[in-house]
C-alpha cells in the first residue's frame, strides 16, 4: 500500500511541477538535449525528473539520468541528495560541451532504481556519444595514486582500454587499495565526466565513480613492484609496446605560425589546432590551408602529430586578437593568434632562440622568437635588441602551461607565453621613461658624492661634541632600556593574566609564559613539559657544554603537573634572579593549567550527564533546537526515539542505588552501541533516555533503529556482580510529521513510548 502511495506521491509532484512550470520552461532531458550551445547560452528554465546516478555532498557535481538520456547540473554542496533519489530539478541552461544545467534548486520525491550501466567503449566516450551516461568499462589499471582536489583526497586511476586512455576518481584514502589496483583488470562503473579544455573541447575521458564498491577487480596484477626484475636504465624500451590504430583525419583553417620542420599552427574562427609535422616546405603565413595528421593530446590541448599541410595559396588572413593579461592567463585564448602590451624587462640570447621578459599588471611572461635553422658554419642574426622599460606590442601564439593534478586542468593554466613569427611581431608602443635605473643611479652618485663632502666637515665639527657627550647618553640609554624591559616585562605579564581570565587556550598561554622567561633570561633558551602534552618552546637536542635549570610546575594539591626549563652556557651558573625568573614562570603556569582545567570540567559538566557519560537534557535541547533550524533550512527531516527503562525503580529498592547506577551505565553503553557516528544519545530523566537521529528520512529508518535500541535489553546485565534482566519501552517520532517544535516532538515520541509502556504491561497482564 505504501508503494502504491508513494508512486501516487511522485506521478502527483511532477504533475505539479509540470503544471506550475513558467510558459517556455523545459520539462524533459530529450527537450534540452535538442538545444544548440547557442540557444542554452540565453539561461532558458528548465523543471524537469529524473534519477541521481552520482553526486557527492563535497562537491558540485550532479548527474541526472530519465529514460536514456543524462545531463549535468551544477548545484550546491551539502545536499541531502543520494544516487537513486528521484528529484526535480528546477533552473537554467548554460553552454558548454554540451548544453548543461545550473541548478537553482533540486527537490527529492521519492526513491528511484539506479538505471543499469551501459557496456561503453572508449571509441563511443571519446566521441561524447555517452557524456554524462552511467558506464561500466573493461580496463587495465596503468597506475593508482591519491591525489588532493578541494580540500579532499581521491584515488585517481589511469585505465588501459582497447583503443586508448582514460581517467577514473573515486573519494577515497585507501592506500592499500591503490596498491591491490595497479596492474589489475577491473570493471568500473561510473559516470562518463570528460575533460575539457577553456575552450570546452574534449580533450579526455573522466570517469565520476560513486564509492570502491564500483570498482570490481576482475584478475589481480601478475607482479608487485618488489618482484620486477631490475632493468638497465638503457634498456627500459625493452618494455615499451603501443598498439596504435588512430586514423588520420583532416582540418582546414589559416596558417597563423609555421616553424619548418617542426610544428604549425592553424586556426579557424575560436577553433586552432597545433600540428606537429617535419616538412620543410614553405608555408605562408596568413594562408588558407588543409592539414592531415594524426589526434594527439598535447599540454592537454588538442593536437594532430606527423602533419602534413597543403598551402591552398589563398590569402584568408586572421587578425590577431587584443587580449588583456588576464584573459589570456584564463587559457580561453590558448594557441590563439593574440596581441598583448608589456615592460621590456630583460632580454636574452640563447643557443637557438631569443627570449624578451616582460610584464603586464604584475604578471611576468616571455615572448620567444625560434631563430631558422641554419647550415653549419651559418651564424645567427644579431638579436633585436629593447630598450629595457619600453612598453611594447607582442603578436604571437598563447602558450599556455597546466598543472599536473588531472582534477585541476579545467580551472586554467598556471603561466603563459607567445610564440613570435618573426621579429616584427615586436612593436614599440612607448620609449621607456628618463627615469630610468642607469640615469637615477648617475644621478644618485652626484648626490652621494655632495653629501659626503658636507657630511665630512659635519663629522669634523661635531667629533669634539661628540666625545664629551658620549658617555652622558649611554647611561641614559641604559637608564631607558631598563624602563622599557620592566614595562615589557609586566606588559606581558598582564597580558598572560588577561589571557588566562579569557580561558584562552593553554599551549598558547604556555608559549607567552617560556617567551616572558626566556626574555627574563635575556634570551637563553626555555622550554616547558606538561604530562600528556608535547614539549613547547625551544628544544636543545643534547644539553652538551650546557647547565640546565629546572624548576616543577606544582598544583595547589601538590601534584606535579610539569618542569620549565632554562638552558645556560657550562661557565655561567645560575643566579638567584634566574631562579626567581623561573619561580614566576611556574607559577603562572600552575595557574594557567588549572584554570584551564576548571573551565574544561565546568563545559564538561553542563553538556554531560556525569554517570552516564551521555548528553543532558540542556545538552539534548541545544542539539534539537539546532536540528530543527537545520531541517527548516534544508526542508529535511530527522528522527527522535523516547527510551523508559522498564521497572528500573525496583532495582534500586531491591539492590540499592550503587546497582542501580551501575545498571544505567551498562544501559547507556549499550544503547550507545546500536548508534551511528552522528546520533546523539541524551539522559533526560533518572531511567528516561532520547535518542536523536539527525539522517533518517522516514519512519521505517527510525523503527529499525528503535528497535536495535529495544533489543539491545535482551541480554541479561551485570552490574556490581547481580545478573540482572532489563527492558525497555521505546516510542518514536519523525520531524516534521509527528511535530514540528521542540516540545510538539518530544511529546509524539513520549507518547509513543507511553503507549509501547502500556501495551507491554496489558500483555504481561
Amino acid at each position: 500500500m505504501r508503494r502504491i502511495i508513494s508512486a501516487f506521491a511522485i506521478i502527483f509532484l511532477g504533475a505539479t511541477a509540470a503544471w506550475s512550470a513558467e510558459p517556455g520552461t523545459l520539462t524533459s532531458l530529450r527537450a534540452i538535449h535538442a538545444l544548440s550551445n547557442a540557444e542554452a547560452s540565453r539561461g532558458l528554465p528548465v523543471a524537469f525528473e529524473g534519477i541521481v546516478t552520482y553526486y557527492d555532498r563535497s562537491d558540485v557535481n550532479l548527474f541526472v539520468e530519465d529514460q536514456g538520456a543524462a545531463i549535468y547540473v551544477e548545484t550546491a554542496i551539502n545536499q541531502d541528495i543520494a544516487p537513486g533519489d528521484r528529484v526535480l530539478v528546477r533552473g537554467k541552461t548554460e553552454a558548454s560541451f554540451r548544453p548543461e544545467i545550473v541548478g537553482d534548486r533540486i527537490t527529492v520525491i521519492g526513491k528511484g532504481l539506479l538505471p543499469d550501466p551501459q557496456e561503453a567503449q572508449f571509441d563511443q566516450m571519446i566521441r561524447g556519444e555517452l557524456d554524462c551516461m552511467r558506464v561500466k568499462v573493461h580496463a587495465t589499471v596503468a597506475s593508482a595514486d591519491i591525489v588532493a582536489f578541494q580540500g579532499q583526497r581521491s584515488i585517481y586511476m589511469r585505465l588501459r582500454m582497447e583503443g586508448g586512455f582514460i581517467g577514473a576518481a573515486v573519494f577515497s584514502t585507501d592506500v592499500a587499495m591503490t596498491r591491490q589496483l595497479r596492474g589489475a583488470d577491473v570493471e568500473v562503473t561510473g559516470l562518463v565526466a570528460g575533460k575539457f579544455d577553456n575552450k570546452n573541447q574534449l580533450t579526455g575521458i573522466l570517469l565520476e565513480v560513486s564509492s570502491l564498491a564500483d570498482i570490481r577487480i576482475l584478475k589481480p596484477a601478475n607482479y608487485t613492484p618488489e618482484s620486477l626484475p631490475i632493468t638497465p636504465m638503457d634498456k627500459v624500451l625493452t618494455g615499451y609496446h603501443v598498439l596504435d590504430q588512430s586514423h588520420r583525419v583532416r582540418v582546414q583553417g589559416t596558417i597563423t605560425y609555421f616553424e619548418p620542420g617542426s610544428v604549425a599552427v592553424l586556426q579557424s574562427g575560436d577553433k586552432n589546432i597545433w600540428i606537429t609535422t617535419r616538412s620543410e616546405e614553405p608555408l605562408r603565413i596568413g594562408n588558407a590551408a588543409d592539414a592531415t595528421g594524426y589526434p594527439d593530446i598535447s599540454g592537454e590541448l588538442l593536437a594532430l602529430t606527423n602533419g602534413v599541410i597543403r598551402d591552398n595559396g589563398v590569402a584568408s588572413p586572421i587578425p590577431p586578437r587584443p587580449v588583456s593579461q588576464t584573459e589570456i592567463a584564463s587559457g580561453s585564448y590558448a594557441r590563439d593568434l593574440v596581441s598583448i602590451e608589456g615592460k621590456v624587462l630583460a632580454q636574452v640570447r640563447q643557443a637557438a632562440q631569443d627570449e624578451y621578459v616582460l610584464t603586464a599588471n604584475s604578471q611576468v611572461f616571455s615572448a620567444i622568437y625560434h631563430q631558422p635553422a641554419l647550415m653549419t658554419g651559418q651564424h645567427l642574426q644579431p638579436m633585436h635588441r629593447l630598450p629595457i622599460g619600453a612598453i611594447v606590442r607582442v603578436t604571437g601564439i598563447s602558450m599556455v602551461n597546466y598543472g599536473s593534478n588531472p582534477f585541476q586542468l579545467s580551472q586554467g593554466p598556471v603561466s603563459f607565453s607567445l610564440l613570435l613569427r618573426s621579429t616584427d611581431d615586436i612593436q614599440i608602443v612607448a620609449k621607456p621613461s628618463w627615469r630610468t635605473v642607469q640615469n637615477l643611479t648617475g644621478l644618485l652618485a652626484v648626490l652621494v658624492l655632495i653629501l659626503v663632502a658636507f657630511g665630512i666637515r659635519h663629522w669634523l665639527l661635531d667629533r669634539q661634541l661628540h666625545r664629551q657627550t658620549l658617555a652622558l647618553a649611554a647611561r641614559s640609554e641604559a637608564e631607558a632600556a631598563l624602563e622599557r624591559r620592566m614595562a615589557q616585562l609586566e606588559q606581558r605579564r598582564s597580558r598572560i593574566l588577561e589571557n588566562i581570565n579569557k580561558s584562552r587556550p593553554l599551549a598558547e598561554i604556555i608559549e607567552q609564559i617560556i617567551q616572558l622567561v626566556s626574555f627574563t633570561l635575556n634570551g637563553s633558551p626555555c622550554r616547558c613539559e606538561i604530562a600528556g602534552a608535547d614539549p613547547l618552546g625551544q628544544l636543545w637536542a643534547d644539553s652538551a657544554g650546557k647547565h640546565i635549570l629546572r624548576q616543577e610546575i606544582i598544583s595547589h594539591s601538590g601534584l606535579v603537573l610539569g618542569v620549565l626549563s632554562a638552558a645556560f652556557d657550562e661557565q655561567n651558573q645560575a643566579l638567584p634572579d634566574e631562579t626567581e625568573a623561573l619561580a614566576v614562570g611556574t607559577q603562572l603556569a600552575t595557574l594557567a593549567i588549572e584554570t584551564q582545567r576548571v573551565y574544561s570540567d565546568l563545559i564538561y559538566r553542563s553538556k554531560f550527564d556525569l554517570l552516564t557519560d551521555s548528553h543532558n537534557r540542556f545538552s539534548l535541547e541545544e542539539n534539537l533546537d539546532a536540528l530543527i533550524k537545520l531541517a527548516c533550512q534544508n526542508a529535511s527531516t530527522f528522527g527522535l526515539v523516547y527510551i523508559d527503562l522498564d521497572k528500573f525503580k525496583s532495582i534500586n529498592d531491591l539492590y540499592g542505588h550503587h546497582v542501580g547506577d551501575a545498571y544505567l551505565q551498562e544501559a547507556a553503553t549499550r544503547m550507545a552501541r546500536q548508534l551511528r557516528a552522528d546520533d546523539v544519545l541524551a539522559r533526560v530523566g533518572g531511567d528516561e533516555f532520547v535518542v536523536l537521529l539527525p539522517t533518517v528520512h522516514s519512519h521505517a529508518e527510525v523503527a529499525e533503529i528503535a528497535q536495535r535500541l529495544e533489543h539491545s535489553f535482551a541480554d541479561p546485565l551485570y552490574a556490581d556482580g547481580h545478573v540482572l534482566h532489563g527492558s525497555a519501552s521505546v516510542g518514536f517520532a519523525l520531524y516534521p510529521d509527528d511535530g514540528a517544535t521542540r516540545d510538539s516532538i518530544l511529546k509524539a515520541a513520549d507518547a509513543a513510548m507511553y503507549v509501547a509502556k502500556q501495551t507491554k504491561d496489558i500483555i504481561a497482564c
